[in-house]
């Protein structure tokens, strides 16, 4: 069967149903198992649950600006092979969102209630870079994902060495972003310029802050 090309108004509403799908608590069922479905769950103090819980909705918010990073270098992208690239990426990243989601229900808390801003102010990044073309796009996907990873590995740290719950879910959202930025890397990434990795740094540092308060 012939593959239909997608029209803008496709494009304009496929968005809007990811929109919806990624800021929408629930989020869904993920299209693959939980890497803690089989995981016990520990006997946390409230501390350690608030922590965890804290912790795990900074990643939540940080995978709603994944799909929106993604979605928008998708709408611009001039290469197909691109496109479809950035649309594989987002599916997994969607099971990353879900997964946290589950997690954060298990330690009886919910997502970030700025997920909107979260989504819309990524979207625009997503695009706007992309609109410079495609190798730039790919460039702040291998920073995002090269910056992503050193949190994630951070998380590591801090999460309660009993919450192996929560740890197999970010061991793989880790695994999973550094092959996403080595894609990136493979697909032609350009370099960006330290200025920029340098705001991206300070935008990640507001966004995780306040994600695990609110």
């Amino acid at each position: 069967m012939r593959e239909r090309n997608l029209t803008p108004i496709d494009r304009l509403l496929a968005g809007a149903n990811n929109a919806l799908r990624t800021i929408a608590a629930p989020a869904g069922r993920p299209a693959r198992k939980n890497p803690a479905a089989d995981v016990d769950e520990a006997d946390l103090s409230d501390k350690q649950k608030a922590h965890a819980a804290g912790l795990m909705r900074v990643n939540h918010a940080g995978e709603v600006a994944a799909q929106a990073l993604y979605q928008g270098h998708a709408m611009v992208a001039r290469d197909p092979n691109i496109e479809k690239q950035m649309h594989r990426a987002a599916e997994e990243e969607f099971d990353h969102l879900a997964w946290c989601e589950q997690r954060l229900n298990e330690l009886n808390e919910g997502p970030s209630v700025l997920s909107p801003v979260w989504y819309a102010g990524a979207f625009a990044i997503g695009a706007a870079s992309g609109v410079l073309g495609d190798k730039w796009s790919l460039g702040f996907i291998a920073e995002t994902e090269k910056q992503v990873c050193a949190h994630l590995d951070s998380h590591l740290d801090e999460l309660p060495d009993d919450d192996a719950k929560s740890r197999a879910i970010v061991k793989q959202m880790r695994d999973e972003e550094e092959e996403h930025g080595e894609n990136a890397k493979d697909a032609g990434a350009a370099e960006l310029p330290d200025p920029i990795r340098g705001l991206m740094k300070l935008t990640a540092k507001v966004m995780t802050r306040t994600a695990y308060r609110v």
